[in-house]
């Protein structure tokens, strides 16, 4: 879900063109682009083994983001993706199970030395637990200061390969998503500058 409306919200921005890959073997995020209808962003499939090669071709062609969907449990191809990533984007669900599923993500990311942020989802609108997890989280690493929170709109929208922006461009989904890719862009600039100066 997450993807998808980033990516989309990335388009809307004007910051295109935004490429899509799916490595997760469900097919969520493929699934959702076979039904949408408008022609961004873009889909590729790239081999695993290929990917490096692909994230190239895809700069050649003027790509200015690829977002990669992951498989949560496929620790070894997610390893070798860390480290072909920019930033990596750690959804997590402000519930203690979530954060205790989240731990080896992080171990495995801080090996690699990959940046990444915290993204919280499905938070409840003015729940102590939602700052509760923010506040633990933040002593792991980065929580981007937008929540996306448990909205119906989200899921709604991905059965017919649309997403909650296009359902309601001013709608509370849409001014969340706005602020949210302004937080990674941000965190994403900060974190390429850091890299030049090293």
């Amino acid at each position: 879900m997450l993807c998808a409306h980033l990516a989309v919200q990335a388009e809307r921005a004007g910051d295109g063109p935004v490429f899509l890959i799916d490595t997760d073997p469900q097919g969520t995020l493929s699934t959702w682009h076979e039904h949408r209808a408008a022609e961004t962003p873009q889909r590729v499939e790239v081999p695993l083994p290929h990917l490096a090669q692909g994230l190239e071709a895809l700069s050649a062609r003027g790509a200015s983001y690829c977002v990669i969907d992951t498989a949560p449990t496929r620790t070894d191809e997610n390893a070798a993706l860390f480290r072909l990533a920019n930033l990596v984007l750690v959804p997590i669900r402000p519930s203690p199970s979530d954060l205790w599923a989240a731990a080896s993500t992080v171990a495995m990311l801080k090996e690699v030395g990959t940046p990444f942020l915290f993204v919280l989802t499905q938070a409840k609108a003015n729940a102590s637990i939602t700052a509760q997890a923010a506040a633990a989280l933040s002593h792991h690493g980065p929580v981007a200061e937008t929540f996306i929170a448990d909205r119906v709109p989200y899921a709604a929208a991905m059965t017919d390969g649309r997403t909650a922006i296009e359902l309601s461009a001013k709608g509370p989904a849409s001014l969340e998503l706005d602020k949210l890719w302004s937080n990674i862009k941000s965190c994403l600039h900060a974190n390429m500058k850091r890299a030049q100066q090293v």
